[in-house]
């Protein structure tokens, strides 16, 4: 490959091969780069939703006291390289064309000689185990799994610890129908030995972590039974909290996101912290943990894009986010003047979706974007006439026209697909450019 565009495009060029589970064809590509998996420090995150906002709050904690930190995250939002990232920049442009000309020759030949077929998020996995074991060592690896947890390829991975943030009925046709079954998958990502941490509240979900943990003799760390969190203020710009565990009293801790759900987001972030500060190489500070939280940032969670009048980006892809969404416009806009701009893709709960955003909106929009599994215009339609409800086909002038026509008492919440919030925030930053030049 000669070009980071090149690079690219054979990238993408595997999702042909879809999305598979198991190891053998990511244990076979490893083996070829010499399981760089083990030569690295990580910390596993999983759950159904809050996995990136709980790596940005570790990673901007870490990062306050001083450590270099590595992270692996999906989707990307604005550029493919975020994907592998270092104290939150994305890796250059060169960097992806080398490390695509380390890996493409072993994927061919293991194609050739062996019949196994990586595929796209594999490959991408195993550039980011290979960049931070032999290109750029870092203190820790955040590792954000990729779908479900025990079958994914990001599982290869011997943890310091793991984190599972929530359990929901997301991913069915993969992870199961039940929140148990969803759980079993979400909880393969704890080790033998090695702590977890969650905030997952289901009966039958905390059943089968709690299960898993004693099978694997992993000590585990539940929030409001094993470290508390206290939500005391909704701000302006965030929210404002308390923590205690046994070792940790922190009040008045700070965060710019916003939302109830956040502060549960934080403080697993701050238990996992905590755990770290146990092994002795680790020296993490109250002071670093309180302006870490306030620091960290993640773009289109409950982001405000444009301050007036109103407009906020919210990844709200399934329907516990969706229900999160709700209950924070609820409690921090309900003197707002409410208009929503939505899509999701085909795969997820779209009914129960836009049954709750009704229930919070003055006025309920449905829209599509230009991707395979995006809603084609007939489904679009098809969608607003069965709920009763409008739609466009053009998100792009719906926004200008109702940015135009918007006052201090409007909001406009754009919401759904984090693919489509990627191109949504990159057209918003682009008006904005434009605007004030």
């Amino acid at each position: 490959m000669k070009t980071y565009n090149d690079a690219l495009d054979w990238i993408h060029s595997r999702l042909r091969f879809g999305i598979k589970t198991g190891f053998e064809r990511m244990n076979a590509l490893l083996k070829k780069l010499n399981y760089p998996e083990r030569e690295i420090k990580a910390i596993h995150i999983g759950g159904t939703n809050g996995k990136g906002s709980t790596l940005t709050y570790m990673r901007s904690i870490l990062q306050e006291a001083g450590y270099t930190v590595g992270s692996f995250t999906s989707p990307y939002i604005e550029t493919f390289n975020e994907r592998i990232s270092v104290n939150g920049k994305p890796i250059n442009n060169d960097e992806i064309l080398q490390l695509v000309n380390v890996i493409k020759p072993l994927v061919d030949q293991l194609e050739k000689e062996e019949d196994i077929i990586p595929t796209e998020f594999e490959i991408i996995t195993a550039m980011c185990f290979y960049y931070f074991a032999f290109v750029k060592q870092v203190d820790i690896v955040l590792v954000e799994v990729g779908l479900g947890g025990r079958l994914d390829s990001t599982n290869v991975v011997m943890p310091e610890l793991s984190i599972i943030t929530s359990i929901g009925l997301d991913h069915t046709h993969i992870l199961g129908n039940t929140l148990s079954e969803i759980a079993k998958e979400k909880a393969g990502i704890i080790k033998q030995r090695r702590p977890v941490v969650s905030a997952v509240k289901q009966i039958e979900a905390v059943r089968v972590i709690q299960e898993t943990s004693e099978k694997q003799a992993s000590p585990l760390f539940m929030l409001q039974k094993d470290f508390f969190a206290k939500h005391v203020n909704s701000l302006e710009n965030g929210e404002a909290f308390s923590y205690r565990s046994e070792t940790l009293d922190l009040k008045n801790l700070i965060i710019s996101m916003h939302g109830r759900h956040q502060v549960e987001n934080a403080s697993l972030a701050i238990k996992g912290i905590e755990l770290l500060n146990e092994k002795n190489d680790w020296n993490i500070s109250s002071e670093h943990i309180r302006e870490g939280l306030k620091s960290a940032f993640w773009p289109v969670r409950m982001e405000v894009v444009i301050k007036k009048p109103m407009v906020i980006l919210d990844g709200a892809h399934n329907r516990e986010g969706v229900e999160v969404l709700c209950n924070t416009i609820e409690e921090k806009f309900s003197d707002k003047e409410v208009t929503i701009l939505f899509t999701a893709l085909l795969d997820k709960d779209i009914t129960s979706m836009i049954d709750q955003l009704k229930g919070i909106s003055d006025q309920l929009l449905l829209t599509t974007f230009d991707f395979p599994r995006a809603p084609s215009s007939q489904q679009l339609s098809d969608f607003a006439n069965e709920y009763n409800v409008k739609y466009t086909e053009n998100w792009k002038d719906f926004i200008v026209k109702q940015q135009s026509i918007m006052t201090s008492s409007d909001l406009l919440v754009i919401t759904g697909s984090l693919y489509f919030l990627s191109e949504v925030r990159e057209y918003i930053v682009k008006l904005l450019e434009n605007k004030n030049n």
